[in-house]
């Protein structure tokens, strides 16, 4: 099983990875997690990734989760298609876009994390909140290039980690029949801003884009 995790920065990617690793390895299972490489390798190369790098960094990524044990859970923080997204973004590149969409179809889950929670500069590669949301609507005009499924994923805590296992067990039932995972969050919780609901989000967002 490969879950992967995809979002803009300062979204929860990596907060969540490791919320999920916990509670899935306490229930037996092994999981092996797959931290996002690009930041590691902009700290060794001490500078931003080239044009050029952005290959060899999602390339780096991929065969990591590739070569993940085998009958584990793999849970990826990232994937090659995070890397083609910023190299669209900073370079206007779509070299890798093909390639990464291919990758990102090893993947049994998706889960696209929501622009909720508070931007905090991690004072190295983030540059600012007004670039998440471009960000995420490139990652989602990706996805939507090959009907890719994915669920969208809010909530602070235990409830984006409970809106996590509930948007797993709609991308794979069955194997998700073996996890304790909370019933479907309450559609209406509030304004459209406030709702937890990642289907109706995806539902409105995917409308907006085939305008």
């Amino acid at each position: 099983m490969k879950i992967a995790l995809l979002g803009a920065q300062s979204t929860g990617k990596s907060h969540l990875a490791a919320a999920l690793a916990t509670h899935l390895s306490a229930r037996g299972l092994h999981v092996h997690r797959v931290d996002d490489y690009g930041p590691d390798w902009s700290d060794i190369a001490n500078r931003p990734p080239t044009q050029e790098d952005h290959h060899h960094i999602a390339q780096t990524q991929m065969a990591s989760i590739l070569t993940a044990p085998a009958h584990t859970v793999v849970i990826a923080d990232t994937t090659p298609l995070m890397t083609a997204v910023y190299k669209q973004m900073v370079f206007n590149d779509h070299s890798l876009d093909a390639w990464a969409l291919a990758c990102q179809t090893v993947f049994d889950i998706t889960l696209l994390m929501g622009l909720d929670l508070t931007w905090v500069s991690d004072g190295k590669q983030r540059v600012g909140a007004d670039v998440r949301e471009p960000v995420d609507q490139k990652i989602r005009a990706l996805l939507a290039q090959t009907n890719q499924p994915y669920q969208v994923v809010y909530g602070t805590g235990a409830q984006r980690l409970a809106n996590a296992l509930f948007g797993i067990g709609r991308q794979a039932p069955q194997w998700a029949k073996q996890l304790e995972r909370p019933e479907s969050p309450a559609l209406w919780k509030g304004p459209c801003e406030t709702c937890g609901d990642g289907d109706c989000e995806h539902r409105l967002f995917t409308g907006l884009l085939q305008r």
